[in-house]
């Protein structure tokens, strides 16, 4: 006669729900882990010493020590503006910081322990263009904080031919040139760490997709005398051959 253990009999099957129980909380933490994703916030602002004086901004001059000298001046299309004592003094390329130093520098010969500051009363030289496809390619003039997206924004928005992944940011630093590849399609998704902010100057290319391509290559077969320009303004032939090839 086999007697059965009936502690062993109980404590199988509660083990066995245990176990189950645990492993679908651990796969249920794993689940919420993936799905939680950690997004990069914005470049940081560039401070107003990275800033480059351009035509036509305004600056304002001022020398110490008493007797006070404060002048305010124009950043002339060729670039320099005109300073009591020493003349004209290159300001366009430059920082604020760069413009006080040479100023101080020169005005030394005339006024002991003289101390320059300046400062920029208005940045009229801030101008960025956008390109390519988006609704309204152009220029237009910073009088703000803009980043990347609200320029394409500011334009009317990619097309949908537009390719947003490899968006083209253009920066020229007096004689270099940087060019930064930009994801407009990680921004809308909450990756911000593309989302640079413009500087006058800047220049946006959204270039054309696949899509685009295609149809700007069908154009000129079909069409060899109408001129084909990949900005939105040819966007709607485009759509046409797509969408109504009999429209011509």
């Amino acid at each position: 006669m086999t007697i059965l253990d009936r502690s062993k009999i109980s404590s199988g099957p509660s083990r066995s729900a245990s176990h189950a129980l645990l492993s679908l909380a651990l796969t249920c933490l794993l689940f919420m882990a993936a799905c939680t994703t950690q997004l990069a916030p914005p470049p940081v602002r560039p401070t107003e010493s990275t800033y480059r004086v351009g035509p036509p901004d305004q600056l304002l001059v001022t020398i110490l020590p008493a007797p006070e000298i404060e002048r305010n001046a124009v950043v002339r299309p060729d670039g320099r503006i005109s300073i009591d004592l020493i003349g004209d003094v290159q300001a366009a390329g430059r920082t604020v910081e760069q413009i006080a130093a040479e100023i101080q520098k020169r005005v030394t010969r005339f006024k002991r322990d003289a101390h320059v500051t300046v400062s920029v009363v208005a940045s009229e030289s801030l101008a960025v263009t956008v390109l390519g496809e988006v609704r309204n390619p152009g220029t237009f003039p910073l009088t703000s904080e803009t980043r990347v997206s609200q320029a394409v924004g500011l334009r009317g928005g990619a097309t949908m031919f537009g390719s947003k992944n490899k968006v083209r940011l253009i920066r020229t630093n007096g004689e270099s040139t940087q060019m930064f590849i930009i994801s407009l399609s990680n921004i809308e998704n909450g990756d911000l760490s593309s989302n640079m902010v413009m500087r006058g100057g800047d220049m946006l290319v959204i270039p054309p997709n696949i899509l685009a391509k295609i149809g700007y290559s069908m154009q000129m077969l079909l069409f060899p005398f109408q001129p084909v320009l990949g900005t939105a303004g040819n966007v709607w032939s485009v759509s046409r051959i797509f969408v109504d090839p009999g429209g011509y």
